[in-house]
């Protein structure tokens, strides 16, 4: 049996090899680093298979994020409702740009934002929702806009984790994660569903004066050569990275079933087990499976985790220490009791590895010794 590892990027590589060395070796003979027609055409694509009207491309997920609301024209102090158990991309950029963050609990089952918790965290001063599609699956969209609308808040979605998974509303219309807010952000870091060899991101949107506004802050503020009509950044995806994510978005689907074919196979053998709690698979959104993150309700999580290390077996806690209580964004401003949930995952979760390469060899000796641990 092969090595196991968290997420095996060397073997999905060679499937797409042939394909990525030949367009790469077109973008360094034609030298345009830059902004260079596989950009473009990544682009499109992306636009094609979200069904949005603008995809701008970007550096970096949290780029996206940050010029996400730096389009917006909000002004420091504007408060941000976002949930408290996520990675810190989300919620630095708020903070870089002098606003300020309304962390809420998440719900136990699904990861994704309480919806009772943030109409709680309505103030006169709040502006805008950032739902986070934690692990691969949608928040309750349907919710969230219906909040935002009668409040006349923005919404960016953050679908690092999530690019691929539909969600469905209750009139049956269906639409891809990041394409039902205001904007929609993800990230194209190495280890994602739809991941390039460096760092990459985009936003996304709908809204004709958003995205031209966006596709100037990328660009240091210009639309015009030299004439800088925003304040800007730079924030551009290469050549490079374009011709990588080309190459797997083709594959972006297909993907995603072999992620969601490794989570039935765990769910198989967990579910109904007394002490771990399986993800939880909402009727409103497809799970594309970034993660696949268990909950250990025994109080033996950090025991199976160093457990399953002597095994060989990778795991890893997302996220061990709540937003609100990092330094770097610890106001004093929270009471406990109202994050009930993210109090107990904190404790409990843990992520098995998960990702295109999975055999069934790897999948049947990783459950067999989670099982074995709890005898």
């Amino acid at each position: 049996m092969d090595k196991i590892q968290m997420v095996d990027l060397v073997k999905q590589y060679q499937a797409i090899k042939n394909e990525v060395k030949n367009s790469m070796d077109e973008v360094l003979e034609s030298a345009m680093f830059i902004n260079g027609p596989q950009v473009k055409d990544f682009q499109t694509n992306l636009e094609n298979y979200l069904n949005v009207k603008h995809v701008i491309p970007c550096a970096n997920g949290t780029d996206a994020l940050q010029i996400a609301l730096m389009t917006l024209g909000l002004n420091p102090g504007d408060e941000i409702i976002t949930v408290d158990f996520t990675f810190a991309a989300t919620v630095e950029v708020v903070h870089l740009l002098g606003l300020k963050s309304r962390f809420v609990d998440v719900d136990y089952d699904s990861f994704t934002m309480n919806i009772d918790a943030m109409k709680k965290a309505l103030t006169p001063n709040t502006k805008a929702i950032i739902p986070v599609h934690l692990y691969g699956q949608c928040t309750n969209m349907e919710e969230v806009l219906n909040f935002a609308k009668e409040n006349n808040l923005y919404v960016i979605e953050d679908t690092a984790q999530a690019i691929g998974a539909e969600y469905t509303f209750s009139d049956g219309t269906k639409a891809k994660a990041g394409t039902m807010g205001t904007m929609g952000t993800t990230s194209f870091f190495p280890s994602k569903n739809l991941g390039c060899y460096g760092d990459g991101g985009a936003i996304f949107t709908n809204d004709d004066d958003l995205a031209y506004k966006m596709r100037g802050i990328v660009n240091h503020g210009m639309y015009q050569r030299y004439y800088h009509d925003e304040v800007g950044v730079n924030s551009r995806l290469d050549s490079l990275q374009a011709v990588v994510l080309n190459a797997k978005l083709k594959q972006l689907d297909n993907y995603n079933q072999q992620r969601k074919n490794a989570a039935d196979y765990y769910d198989d053998k967990f579910k109904n087990h007394s002490s771990i709690l399986i993800p939880k698979r909402e009727k409103y959104s497809t799970h594309v499976f970034h993660q696949y993150t268990l909950r250990i309700t025994n109080g033996k999580r950090d025991e199976l985790n160093t457990y399953l290390a002597k095994k060989e077996i990778p795991s890893m806690i997302y996220y061990p220490v709540p937003l609100r209580k990092q330094k770097a964004y610890d106001t004093g401003d929270y009471i406990d009791s109202d994050f009930p949930n993210t109090n107990k995952l904190i404790d409990e979760v843990i992520s098995l590895p998960m990702h295109t390469e999975l055999s069934v060899e790897q999948l049947e000796y990783i459950t067999s010794n989670v099982l074995e641990f709890f005898k």
